[in-house]
C-alpha cells in the first residue's frame, strides 16, 4: 500500500489545480448549506426561546371596548389558561430634532409591574413606577433610532392633548420581534414607535376605566385555538370585537415564519445545486484521469493489487478532494453564518441571538458532500476496479472515423489545419463534448440565478412606486368620516391632489382555506392609486365584487367569476358572499379592492371613508405635517418615499445580500468549471500537441487548437445555459414570494449579458492559466511512450 500512498501524493500534487477548483465548488456548496441552517437555527432557537421565557400569547383579540367583567366569561372558556386584558391607543409623538412625522403605539402595563403575558424583556432602566402618568418604557429599535435612553424625555398627543413623557427604560417584546406600524409593510424605527405606560394611566386619557379595548390568552396544553377563538368571538361581538387570531396569524409572527422558510427554501434548493455540480466534476474529473492511467492501473495489478486496492486509491483520492472541500466550507459557513444572522437581527430583535455552529450541521454538511461526490465518482472508480490488465496495457481501440457532411461541403477547403483538427475531434467525441457543454452551461445557469434578481427587484420598486403608489403620503383617520373632507384637505399647504379611501378589517374565505386582510373601497377611476393588469395597464373598478391580488386569489384558490366569502371584522361583523371580479398584479402586500360607493352599500352604511392619499409639494411638507398633526381626526401619516426607501433596503439587506453571494459563489464554480475542463483536456492532448510542433505547427496554430476547442464548447454552452439558469431562477423565485412582497419573475437582455459575460471571462482566465502550460511545453517528455 506504500505505493498507492505515494502515487496519490503525487497524483495530488500534478492535479493540485483541478483538486482545488473541484474542493472550492465542494466548499460552496457546503459553505452554504453551514450558512444557512447555522443561522436558521440561531434565529429559530432565538425565537423559541423568546416566545417561552417571556410568555408570548396564543390568542389575540381587538375590540372597541368591553368592560372588565366580560374578561371573567372568557376565563371560563374550555382550553383558556391566561387572560390578559389592556388598553391600547394611537399616539403621536415629537422627538426633539426630528421633523418628520411619528406615530406611536402605546400599550398598557400593570401599574409598577409585568404583565403576565407578553412580558418586556428591559434593555436598560425600569418599568413605569406605580402611580406615575408620565413614565413610559420604549421599544428598543425607536429608541436607538433616536438615540433615546432612561431618563430621557419626548412629547406625545395623547387623545389630543400634548404631554410630556419620560422615559423609564427600554424594552424589547415577543410581540414586536418585527416591529410594524398599522397599515406599514416594513419596519420603519424613526417614525413608528411602540410604548407601554401604566394603565391606570392610559385608561384614564382614553376613558377607558374598568374596560379594555385589546385582549390576548394564553391556551392550555394540548388545546386548540379554533374553538376557544370562536367562543371569545362570540363573547366579544356585541362589543365591537375584530375578530381573534391565533399566534400564527399575529404579523410579527408570520413575517418570522416567512423568513425561516424563505431560509428553509434555500437551505435546501442552493447546497443542492452547488453539490450537485461539484458530483458532476467530480465524475468528470475522475473518468479522465483512470482514461489517462490505463497502463498505470494495468501496470499495479500485474504487481498483484487487486480491483479493492484500486478502487480504494481512486475512493481515497476522492474522499480528500472533498475531505478539502468540507474542511474550507465549514470554515467559511461558519464565519458568513454569524453575518447572516447579524444581518437579520437588524429587522427581528431577540434579547440575544442563541448563535452556535452545531456538531449536526457540520455532520449533514459533510454527509450530503460525501453522497454527492460518492454518486458521481462511483461509476469511474468501479470501471477502473474492473479493468482487465491486459486491456489497460493497451491502448484504448481506434474509432471507427467517416467524413461528415461539414468535411464534405466546399465550406471545409476554407478552414485552416488547426480548425479542422478542433472540429474533428469534437464531431468524434460527442459524449466527451456533450458533459463539456452541460458543465459550462450549468456554471452559467448558476451566474444567471444569482444575477436576474438584482434587476427583477429594480422592476418590483418600479412597478409598485411608479404603477401603483403614485401619491406622497398616506393619512388614516381614526373614524370613518364623510368624503367632504377632501375639500379640507385639499386647502392644507402644499396639496395638490386628494383622493380618499375607505377600507375595513376582513377574513376572507374560499374553501378550506382563509386569510386575514382589509378591502380597500377606492374610487373607479384614480390618479393617485394604481391597480394594474399583467401587462401593467391601469384597471377599472368594476361597479360589483372584489378585486384580488394575484397571490391571493392563488393562495386561495379562488378564480375569476368565482364566490369568496367574506367576514367583516367591525361593526354589524356580516358574513356576505362576494364574487370575484377579477385579480391585480401588485408586488406588495395581499389585499382586496372594490369600488367605494358598493362596500360602502355592502358595509350598510352611507358615503365614508377612513384614509386618503395626498400629492403634495416636497418644499411645503414641513408646514403641512404640522398642520395635518392638527386635526384630532387624523392618526396616521405616511411618507410613501420613505416606504419605498424601507423596502429597497430590506430587500438589498436579505435577499440581494443572498443572492450577491450566490452570485459570487457562481462565478467562482464557473471559474472552476471552465479551468478544469481545459486542464484536463491538456492533459488528454498534451502529446498530440507535442507531435503536432514536431510536424512544423506554430507555437499558435498548436494554442488555437486548444483555445478555439475550449472556446466552441463555451460559445454553445452559453444558450444552454440560459435556459438552465431561466428554469432555475422561475423555481427559486416561486420558492420565495411571500406575503410581504413578491419579486416578479423578469429577465432582462441585460442578466443574459451578463451570465454570457461571466462564462466568457472564467473562460478567458482558464485558458490564460492553461496557455501558460503549453507555452513550457516540453516536446521531448511530452512525446516520451509510457513504457
Amino acid at each position: 500500500m506504500r505505493t498507492l500512498r505515494l502515487k496519490l501524493v503525487r497524483d495530488l500534487t500534478m492535479l493540485r489545480g483541478q483538486v482545488a477548483a473541484i474542493a472550492v465548488v465542494i466548499a460552496a456548496g457546503v459553505m452554504t448549506l453551514v450558512m444557512l441552517v447555522t443561522a436558521l437555527d440561531a434565529i429559530s432557537l432565538s425565537r423559541n426561546r423568546f416566545y417561552e421565557d417571556f410568555n408570548f400569547a396564543h390568542v389575540f383579540v381587538d375590540l372597541k371596548r368591553a368592560p372588565e367583567r366580560v374578561s371573567e366569561q372568557i376565563r371560563e372558556v374550555e382550553g383558556v389558561n391566561l387572560v390578559q386584558t389592556m388598553v391600547q391607543a394611537p399616539v403621536r409623538l415629537e422627538v426633539p430634532g426630528f421633523g418628520d412625522p411619528v406615530r406611536g403605539q402605546v400599550l398598557s402595563v400593570p401599574n409598577g409591574g409585568q404583565p403576565d403575558l407578553n412580558r418586556l424583556h428591559l434593555r436598560e432602566g425600569a418599568l413605569p413606577e406605580s402611580g406615575r402618568s408620565d413614565q413610559v418604557v420604549l421599544s428598543e429599535p425607536f429608541a436607538e433610532a433616536h438615540g433615546l435612553q432612561a431618563g430621557d424625555s419626548l412629547s406625545a398627543i395623547i387623545n389630543g392633548r400634548l404631554k410630556t413623557l419620560s422615559v423609564s427604560g427600554v424594552a424589547l417584546s415577543p410581540e414586536f420581534i418585527y416591529q410594524l406600524g398599522p397599515g406599514d409593510l416594513l419596519p420603519d424605527y424613526e417614525r413608528f414607535g411602540v410604548l407601554w405606560m401604566n394603565r391606570r394611566a392610559l385608561a384614564a386619557s382614553f376613558d377607558m376605566d374598568g374596560a379594555f379595548n385589546r385582549l390576548v390568552l394564553s391556551l392550555q396544553s394540548g388545546a386548540s385555538a379554533g374553538p376557544v377563538m370562536d367562543a371569545v368571538d362570540g363573547i366579544l361581538a356585541p362589543y365591537g370585537g375584530l375578530g381573534a387570531y391565533n399566534r400564527e396569524d399575529q404579523i410579527s409572527q408570520r413575517i418570522l415564519s416567512q423568513e425561516l422558510d424563505q431560509l428553509r427554501v434555500s437551505a435546501t434548493v442552493l447546497p443542492a445545486i452547488f453539490l450537485g455540480v461539484s458530483a458532476f466534476l467530480l465524475n468528470v474529473l475522475m473518468a479522465r484521469i483512470i482514461d489517462t492511467q490505463r497502463q498505470q492501473v494495468a501496470v499495479l495489478k500485474a504487481f498483484g493489487y487487486g480491483n479493492r486496492d484500486v478502487a480504494w486509491y481512486y475512493g481515497l483520492l476522492t474522499a480528500l478532494i472533498v475531505v478539502i472541500g468540507c474542511g474550507l466550507g465549514v470554515v467559511l459557513g461558519g464565519w458568513t453564518a454569524s453575518g447572516l444572522a447579524r444581518m437579520y437581527m437588524e429587522y427581528f430583535r431577540f434579547p440575544a441571538m442563541d448563535f452556535r455552529l452545531q456538531p449536526r450541521v457540520i455532520l449533514l454538511g459533510v454527509a450530503i458532500a460525501g453522497a454527492a461526490a460518492g454518486l458521481g465518482t462511483f461509476r469511474a472508480v468501479s470501471r477502473a476496479a474492473r479493468l482487465p490488465p491486459a486491456q489497460a496495457m493497451r491502448p484504448p481501440a481506434p474509432e471507427a472515423f467517416h467524413q461528415t457532411a461539414l468535411e464534405r461541403s466546399v465550406l471545409w477547403g476554407w478552414l485552416s489545419q488547426s480548425t479542422r483538427i478542433i472540429i474533428r475531434n469534437l464531431s468524434r467525441h460527442r459524449l466527451k463534448a456533450s458533459f463539456s457543454v452541460l458543465g459550462i452551461s450549468l456554471s452559467g445557469a448558476l451566474i444567471l440565478v444569482g444575477s436576474f434578481q438584482f434587476s427583477a427587484v429594480d422592476h418590483l420598486i418600479d412597478t409598485q412606486y411608479r404603477l401603483v403608489q403614485k401619491a406622497d403620503t398616506n393619512l388614516y383617520f381614526s373614524e370613518t368620516v364623510a368624503p367632504k373632507v377632501k375639500t379640507s384637505l385639499l386647502n392644507q399647504p402644499g396639496v395638490k391632489a386628494v383622493e380618499t379611501f375607505r377600507d375595513v378589517a376582513i377574513r376572507l374565505r374560499h374553501g378550506h382555506r382563509e386569510y386575514r386582510t382589509a378591502i380597500e373601497g377606492m374610487n373607479a377611476s384614480r390618479g393617485l392609486r394604481g391597480l394594474i393588469d399583467t401587462s401593467y395597464r391601469d384597471i377599472t373598478l368594476p361597479a360589483d365584487g372584489l378585486l384580488l391580488t394575484g397571490y391571493l386569489a392563488e393562495y386561495l384558490g379562488v378564480e375569476v367569476g368565482e364566490t369568496v366569502e367574506v367576514e367583516v371584522m367591525e361593526g354589524q361583523r356580516r358574513t356576505l358572499t362576494v364574487p370575484v371580479a377579477g385579480t391585480v398584479n401588485e408586488p406588495v402586500g395581499m389585499g382586496a379592492y372594490m369600488e367605494r360607493g358598493a362596500l360602502n352599500r355592502l358595509l350598510r352604511e352611507g358615503p365614508a371613508v377612513t384614509g386618503a392619499w395626498l400629492l403634495t409639494d416636497e418644499s411645503r411638507e414641513e408646514a403641512l405635517f404640522d398642520r395635518l398633526w392638527d386635526m384630532p381626526l387624523v392618526t396616521s401619516v405616511g411618507m410613501i418615499s420613505e416606504s419605498r426607501a424601507s423596502i429597497s433596503s430590506y430587500i438589498e439587506h436579505t435577499m440581494l445580500f443572498m443572492m450577491g453571494f450566490v452570485l459570487v459563489l457562481a462565478g467562482s464554480i464557473a471559474f472552476a468549471v471552465l479551468y478544469n475542463n481545459a486542464r484536463i483536456a491538456f492533459a488528454e492532448r498534451a502529446r498530440e500537441l507535442a507531435t503536432l510542433r514536431v510536424l512544423g505547427f506554430t507555437r499558435a496554430e498548436v494554442a488555437w487548437i486548444l483555445i478555439g476547442e475550449i472556446g466552441i464548447l463555451t460559445l454553445v454552452s452559453i444558450p444552454i445555459g440560459w435556459g438552465l439558469g431561466t428554469a432555475l431562477a422561475w423555481l427559486l423565485n416561486q420558492s420565495i414570494s411571500m406575503d410581504l412582497f413578491r419579486v416578479p419573475f423578469v429577465i432582462t437582455h441585460q442578466t443574459y449579458a451578463f451570465a454570457a459575460a461571466g462564462v466568457l471571462l472564467a473562460a478567458i482566465l482558464s485558458l490564460l492559466f492553461v496557455a501558460r502550460r503549453l507555452y513550457r511545453l516540453n516536446m521531448i517528455d511530452a512525446l516520451k511512450t509510457a513504457e
